[in-house]
């Protein structure tokens, strides 16, 4: 995977940088515009919960890197994908005054008027920063490379974060994100969505009933994060009967999945609630032989997915 995130002050010209790096290295640009388009294309109109933001953009551009290698240029890109080494974090700092000088050329501004808009991209971005990653401050430690704007300037920029890349193995023929590795980022990711109710906007099913517990709910997110028809507590199964043949029990699983032909009960991890699960499943077993039916403890709902071959359902806009 190869993934260059150029982040910096506001009107430091990060987005300048980030297109001619890409243009350069021959990577594919994501812009702030460009990124929205696709946020809204893959979740709909409905803006994306702050906690869940992270995990959608890194979703896209995961899907993206297993075609091009990746120039990120939004606000925060840095804290995107922190354990993969294929990445190169780059800031780009300048002074007030150049950047005051920087919007006076570009919006065409007198310098206290170019002052005050400076104050508010500033005060903007923190607040942005905070409702998408939870934090107004970014740590140096975060960056592999600060570029200084006034002693880098240009193509003398571009230069070096080119040799940074070339070091860092990001040029190689092979960098792109492998459609296995991929598959098993997504999952993850999915699955944060899913705990965060976030689906996408051409989702599998439609129905939202009352779920008996919250991890109900976010399996039938993820369910609909990879477009798999479900059915929740859709028929119930009697396993005991008194002497006059009435139901004295019966066992209703949580969801039937009609493509894989199969059922799904839950579980938590309160052992009396598991053993008086697999109880009733054993029974069911028994007396229903020709019934499909899966106990899933969090740790199968991956196993499903790749048995299953789910992510190729996945292909998002």
């Amino acid at each position: 995977m190869a993934f260059i995130s150029v982040t910096g002050e506001p009107a430091s010209r990060r987005e300048e940088l980030a297109r001619a790096v890409a243009q350069r290295l021959h990577f594919e640009l994501v812009t702030e515009s460009r990124l929205t388009r696709l946020l809204t294309a893959e979740f709909g109109e409905k803006k994306v919960a702050a906690r869940a933001y992270p995990h959608a953009v890194s979703s896209i551009l995961a899907r993206l890197a297993t075609r091009h290698p990746l120039v990120i240029a939004i606000p925060g890109a840095e804290l995107l994908f922190p354990k993969f080494p294929g990445v190169l974090r780059v800031y780009l700092t300048a002074p007030a005054a150049r950047r005051i000088g920087n919007l006076m050329l570009d919006r065409r501004l007198e310098r206290p008027a170019a002052r005050e808009l400076l104050h508010r991209l500033e005060t903007q971005e923190k607040e942005d920063r905070k409702a998408q990653f939870g934090r107004t401050r970014f740590s140096i430690a975060h960056f592999d490379l600060v570029l200084n704007a006034e002693s880098f300037d240009g193509s003398d920029a571009v230069a070096v974060m080119e040799t940074a890349a070339r070091a860092r193995g990001l040029l190689r023929e092979d960098n792109l994100l492998s459609p296995s590795a991929e598959a098993k980022l997504q999952f993850r990711l999915r699955l944060e969505l899913a705990r965060h109710g976030m689906v996408p906007a051409g989702k599998a099913s439609l129905q939202r009933k009352p779920f008996g517990h919250p991890s109900e709910e976010m399996f039938a997110n993820l369910l609909d994060f990879y477009r798999i028809p479900w059915e929740y507590e859709p028929r119930s199964f009697p396993v005991r009967w008194d002497k006059d043949g009435n139901v004295t029990e019966a066992f209703t699983p949580d969801f039937y999945l009609p493509e894989a032909d199969l059922y799904i009960e839950l579980t938590t991890m309160k052992q009396a609630l598991v053993t008086r699960k697999n109880r009733k499943v054993r029974l069911l077993r028994a007396i229903y032989p020709h019934i499909n039916i899966q106990v899933f403890y969090q740790k199968d709902l991956q196993n499903l997915v790749f048995k299953h071959g789910l992510p190729q359902h996945a292909e998002m806009a």
